[in-house]
C-alpha cells in the first residue's frame, strides 16, 4: 500500500530558510504516520506572490534548494515532491522537483501553461510530461493551471500515470476549481489526484485552502479546510484498474467521430 500525505503549507512562510526549518519541524510527524511522499505546494521552496524577489529566490535544479531538500528526504526516509522558481541560464521556470527518501531526483517538471497575471512578468512556459516509478506507483507532475486543462490530465494518464500530483496557488476566488474541477479530473480519467494548496495568506493574496485526495472514482479521500494542515490517503493501484475497466474513457476515445 502507497501511502501519500500532501502538506497544506502556511502562505505566509516569510523566506525560503523560514519554508524549510516548518518542514523539517513538521516531517517528524508525518514520517512517523508511514507515509512514502509527501507533496508540497507550487513554488513552497521560495513562496508564490513574491513579486520580483522571485529572480533572486530562483536556482538550478541542483541548486542549495535541492541539497536541502535531499537531506530532509534522507533524514525522514520520506520522499519529497516541491515547487521552486528554477533558473536555466537566463530563463526562469516555475518547476518541481521530487527527491527520493535516498535523497536522489526523482522527477523534475517545468509549468506547461502560464495563467495571466504576474507568472507572465517572470516565468516561461515548460514543455512535455514525463512519468515516474517509486514504490511501485507510476506518477506524472502537472503544476497547478496545468490540470484545469483537461488534455493535460489525459495525457499524463495515457502514458500510464496511476497517480498525478499538483502543486498548486489556488487563490480564494476560485473554490470551484478545487472542489469540483479537480474531482472531476480524477474520475474522467480514473486515476488517483493530489492537490496541494496553500493556507492563508501570502502577501495580500488570500489562499483558498481545500487541497484534496482523490481516487479514480471522483471520490474525495481527504480534504482539508482553509488552515495549514497535512492530508493522508492510501492509493491502491487495483482501483486505478477497475476505474479504467469500468469506465473506459481512455480507449474509447479513440472510437469518437468528431
Amino acid at each position: 500500500m502507497f501511502r501519500l500525505c500532501v502538506a497544506q503549507a502556511p502562505a505566509n512562510l516569510d523566506t525560503p530558510l523560514d519554508r524549510l526549518a516548518w518542514l523539517e519541524t513538521e516531517l517528524a510527524t508525518v514520517a512517523a504516520q508511514g507515509v512514502d511522499l509527501v507533496v508540497l505546494p507550487e513554488l513552497f521552496a521560495c513562496g508564490y506572490n513574491i513579486g520580483a524577489d522571485v529572480t533572486d529566490r530562483a536556482e538550478p535544479v541542483d541548486g542549495p534548494g535541492f541539497e536541502a531538500m535531499a537531506r530532509l528526504g534522507r533524514k525522514f526516509g520520506v520522499a519529497l515532491h516541491y515547487g521552486f522558481a528554477e533558473r536555466d541560464e537566463n530563463a526562469l521556470y516555475n518547476a518541481v522537483q521530487c527527491v527520493s527518501a535516498e535523497g536522489t531526483r526523482l522527477t523534475h517538471q517545468r509549468k506547461l501553461a502560464i495563467p495571466p497575471g504576474f507568472e507572465r512578468q517572470f516565468f516561461k512556459p515548460g514543455s512535455g510530461c514525463e512519468t515516474f516509478v517509486y514504490r511501485g506507483m507510476r506518477i506524472a507532475t502537472l503544476i497547478c493551471y496545468d490540470a484545469e486543462f483537461p488534455e493535460a490530465v489525459r495525457h499524463v494518464a495515457a502514458q500510464g500515470a496511476e497517480l498525478v500530483l499538483v502543486p498548486t496557488a489556488l487563490g480564494a476566488q476560485w473554490p470551484w476549481v478545487a472542489r469540483q474541477m479537480i474531482p472531476t479530473r480524477a474520475y474522467e480519467n480514473g486515476v488517483f489526484l493530489a492537490y496541494a494548496n496553500s493556507a492563508g495568506e501570502d502577501h495580500g493574496l488570500e489562499m483558498l485552502g481545500e487541497s484534496v485526495i482523490a481516487a479514480p472514482d471522483g471520490v474525495e479521500l481527504a480534504r482539508a479546510g482553509r488552515d495549514a494542515c497535512f492530508l493522508v490517503a492510501e492509493i491502491e493501484p487495483a482501483r486505478v484498474r477497475a476505474a479504467q475497466a469500468r469506465l473506459p474513457y481512455l480507449i474509447d476515445r479513440g472510437t469518437l467521430i468528431l
